[in-house]
C-alpha cells in the first residue's frame, strides 16, 4: 500500500532521470509530482507515473499550498534541490517507519554529499524549539505527516515569494515534533562549495534585503503564535548611577594575533574623546609573540594588560575578566583583535549613543575588507533590518546582531558572558534585548578584516554544526524565558 506522495523539482530531464527512478522504484511511493517552476522551460514529455505541477518557484508560499492540496497519502515527501538524488537501499521505508513510531510532524536525516565523484558524510543537527533561523539545514529531503502539512498550509496566507518553505515548517513545528534521524539515508549533489567564511554574511548581504523582510515577517507570525513575541516596551538603565574610573573602556580579547594586535591597539589608543577612556587588552595565553607586542604599550597610563591564567576562558571569559577589572569604565566597547576602528571618533559616538538612545547596548556598522583594508563584498554591513518595534524579536531568527558592540558595563557584569569562543556576544545581546533597548549606529564604525587566519574562515562541517547547535540552544533558552514574560 502506498504511504507517501513525493514532490520534487523538475529541471533537466537528463539529470532528473536518476532522481525519478529513485522514487518510482519504491513500493511505498504513491504519486510523484514534478514541480516545474514557471521561469523554467515546460517539459516536452512527462515521465510515466508522474504528474506535472506548475509552480512559481521552490521558495513561494503558493507552491507549498499546491503540494498540500494534491497530497493524498499519509505522508508527503518534498525534495527541495535542483540536483541529483538517490536513496540508500530501503531508506525511505526506514524513514516512514520512524515517522510512524515517533508521531513526527516532520522527519529529516543525515545524508552523503557527492561532489566530483567524491562521497562525503553530511550530518545535520537536531532541530529544537529555538532553532528559528531561516537557514536551518534539514538536508534536501523533508518527510511531512500529510495531515500536519495540510493544516499548516491552511494557515498560510500565500503571500511569500521567498519565505514559503520557511513559513511552512515554522507552522508545522507548532503541530508536532521534528525528528532528526542520525543515519545516512540518501546521496545528494553538493552545489555550494564555498568556505564557511564566505557563506557567513549571506543573511546580511544588501542584495538579499527583500528575502530578509519576508523571513522576518514569517518568524514574527510564528513568535506571536507560540507566545514568545515581545512588544516594544523597554526598561531604561540608570546611566547616571555609580562611580567609575573612566567613562569608557575599549576591550580587545585576543589569542595568537601577532600579525594584527598592534593595529587594533593603535586604533583604540588613537581615539579622540571629550572624556577619559582606556584600552583593556585581555590575552588568553598567546604563544606566537602576541604578548611581546602587547608589552610595548605598558608605559601608557591609559592601557591595561590582563594575562589570563591557564584555565579555560574563551572569548566570553576574557570579556568577564575585563568587565570585572577595577579599571573598567562605565561603557565597555568591543574591538576584535583582527580589526580596526574606522576613524578616531568611534568611542565618542558610541558613548553619545548610550545617552541619546537611553539604551543598555549599542551596535554599530562595519565594513568588510581584506587584510590591506580594501573593501570586499558584500561591503558595508549595517543591519538596517533592525527596527525599534521588532528588532529584539527578529534577533531570534538571525545569527548575529551586528558589530562593533558596546555595553553598559554594570548590567553586563551582572549578567555575565558565557565562557565560550563562539556566540558569547549573541547570547548577551539576546539577554539584554529581552528587557532593554539596543541602540544602533548606522555609520561605519570599524573595518572587519577577512583573511585566512580568521577563526571562522574555513570551518569543518562538524565545527559549523557545533556552532549552529550552540546558537540554536541559546535561542531556545531565550525563547523559553520570553514565553514566561
Amino acid at each position: 500500500m502506498s504511504r507517501v506522495d513525493c514532490f520534487l523539482p523538475y529541471w533537466d530531464p537528463a539529470i532528473a532521470g536518476s532522481t525519478l527512478s529513485s522514487f518510482l522504484s519504491e513500493p511505498s511511493v504513491g504519486n510523484v509530482f514534478l514541480l516545474c517552476p514557471e521561469d523554467r522551460p515546460v517539459p516536452q514529455a512527462v515521465p510515466d507515473g508522474c504528474t506535472v505541477l506548475s509552480v512559481p518557484s521552490m521558495k513561494a508560499s503558493i507552491t507549498y499550498m499546491q503540494i498540500a492540496g494534491h497530497s493524498t497519502a499519509e505522508y508527503t515527501l518534498i525534495y527541495t534541490r535542483f540536483s541529483a538524488l538517490s536513496f540508500v537501499h530501503h531508506a525511505l521505508d526506514r524513514m516512514l517507519s520512524i515517522a510512524s513510531d515517533t508521531g513526527a510532524a516532520m522527519l529529516y536525516s543525515d545524508h552523503f554529499d557527492v561532489l566530483d565523484g567524491q562521497v562525503t558524510p553530511a550530518p545535520v543537527i537536531d532541530w529544537q524549539e529555538g532553532a528559528l533561523r531561516d537557514d536551518f539545514d534539514f538536508g534536501s529531503v523533508m518527510l511531512f505527516r500529510s495531515c500536519a502539512l495540510r493544516e499548516a498550509a491552511s494557515r498560510m496566507k500565500g503571500e511569500y515569494a521567498y519565505a514559503g518553505l520557511y513559513d511552512l515548517w515554522l507552522k508545522v513545528s507548532q503541530l508536532g515534533p521534528f525528528v532528526h534521524v542520525n543515519e545516512y539515508l540518501y546521496y545528494d549533489t553538493e552545489t555550494d562549495t564555498r568556505r564557511s567564511g564566505e557563506k557567513l554574511f549571506d543573511y546580511v548581504n544588501p542584495k538579499n534585503r527583500a528575502v530578509q523582510v519576508e523571513m522576518e515577517k514569517a518568524c514574527t507570525e510564528h513568535l506571536k503564535a507560540v507566545g514568545a513575541w515581545l512588544p516594544p516596551v523597554f526598561r531604561e538603565p540608570d546611566l547616571s548611577a555609580g562611580e567609575f574610573p573612566c567613562e569608557a573602556s575599549v576591550v580587545i580579547p585576543c589569542r595568537n594575533r601577532v600579525q594584527t594586535i598592534a593595529d587594533a591597539i593603535e586604533s583604540a589608543l588613537s581615539q579622540k574623546t571629550s572624556f577619559r577612556y582606556n584600552v583593556i587588552v585581555v590575552d588568553d595565553n598567546s604563544d606566537d609573540g602576541t604578548v611581546d607586542v602587547i608589552k610595548r604599550y605598558l608605559d601608557r597610563p591609559d592601557f591595561i594588560y590582563i594575562a589570563q591564567d591557564k584555565t579555560w576562558h574563551g572569548i566570553g571569559g576574557n570579556w568577564n575578566a575585563a568587565l570585572h577589572h577595577p579599571s573598567c569604565g562605565k561603557f565597555a566597547l568591543q574591538l576584535d583583535s583582527d580589526d580596526m576602528y574606522s576613524d578616531d571618533g568611534v568611542v565618542q559616538r558610541f558613548v553619545d549613543a548610550f545617552y541619546d538612545q537611553k539604551c543598555a547596548m549599542v551596535i554599530g556598522t562595519y565594513r568588510l575588507t581584506d587584510f590591506e583594508l580594501n573593501e570586499i563584498p558584500p561591503g558595508v554591513i549595517d543591519h538596517r533590518e533592525w527596527t525599534e518595534d521588532n528588532g529584539r524579536n527578529n534577533a531570534l531568527r538571525i545569527n548575529g546582531l551586528g558589530a562593533p558592540r558596546g555595553f553598559y558595563a554594570p548590567l553586563v557584569r551582572e549578567l555575565g558572558f558565557p565562557p565560550t569562543k563562539y556566540g558569547e556576544d549573541y547570547a548577551v545581546g539576546l539577554r539584554i534585548s529581552r528587557e532593554y533597548r539596543i541602540g544602533r549606529l548606522y555609520d561605519v564604525m570599524y573595518n572587519c578584516r577577512r583573511w585566512d587566519n580568521n577563526s571562522d574562515a574555513a570551518l569543518s562541517r562538524d565545527k559549523v554544526n557545533a556552532n549552529n547547535l550552540y546558537k540554536d540552544k541559546i535561542r531556545t533558552w531565550e525563547l523559553k524565558a520570553r514565553k514566561k514574560l
